[in-house]
């Protein structure tokens, strides 16, 4: 497995080359399966999240599979994001499956915590996430669903990622190029709403850091993943 450096969520993407420049327009119809199913996906999750909550007050531990199928959830909805109008990065129709996937252009994951504090458990994901949670906000726009369920974190309405993904999407039909600045922005903003997604939903200790870490890769070792696929592509030389 590979080692896990900074915060214990990764978010990773590629901006594919040759966009369409119209493709963009139709994507919402398009993703609607995957709207569907992340609408289940998430009522799952925030069911598991409270057994999950359960578990670690109870002991301490978040157990490892409701952790690994969270974690599966996010995953799928990033890529989903990403392919529509959280990002608008790719063209390239997002897998169905909570697994990941080498060859996709975008990646998450979270570091497993052995343990977990029970006190913290009580009141980081209402109380302590609250500046977070303002901030976010901001970022994309109406209530945050955070892990509480709905479609995911970034399909709650309009904020500064919507507008930076139709600015983006404009400059696309236009130049038929994506603005790499837009872009890293786009992505470190998607990056701090996953943070506190995964520390909302109980997947770590770790305060989210009021920190826009931008660009599609971010800086420290790759991604820690638990199979040998997963672990040779995420050997990335920074």
């Amino acid at each position: 497995m590979a080692t896990m450096v900074g915060y214990p969520v990764r978010v990773d993407a590629q901006l594919d080359v040759g966009l369409s420049r119209w493709l963009w327009l139709f994507k919402w119809f398009l993703a609607i399966p995957h709207y569907v199913v992340l609408t289940f996906l998430w009522m799952a999750f925030c069911l598991l999240s409270a057994l999950a909550w359960v578990a670690i007050v109870v002991t301490g531990r978040y157990p490892r599979w409701i952790f690994e199928f969270n974690v599966g959830v996010m995953r799928w909805t990033w890529r989903v994001s990403y392919y529509a109008y959280g990002a608008l990065g790719t063209d390239r129709y997002p897998p169905f499956t909570l697994a990941e996937v080498a060859d996709y252009p975008a990646h998450l994951d979270v570091a497993y915590p052995e343990r977990l504090s029970r006190g913290l458990a009580l009141v980081k994901w209402w109380l302590l996430a609250i500046p977070h949670y303002v901030i976010v906000g901001l970022f994309v726009g109406g209530a945050w669903l955070a892990a509480r369920g709905g479609e995911g974190p970034w399909m709650a309405g309009v904020g500064l990622i919507s507008v930076l993904v139709l600015v983006a999407a404009v400059a696309l039909t236009f130049t038929g190029g994506y603005p790499p600045g837009i872009f890293d922005l786009v992505l470190g903003l998607n990056r701090w709403v996953l943070r506190v997604a995964a520390y909302a939903g109980l997947m770590t200790d770790a305060y989210p850091p009021f920190r826009l870490d931008g660009g599609g890769h971010e800086r420290g070792d790759t991604l820690s993943v638990p199979t040998p696929a997963r672990s040779m592509k995420g050997k990335e030389k920074r």
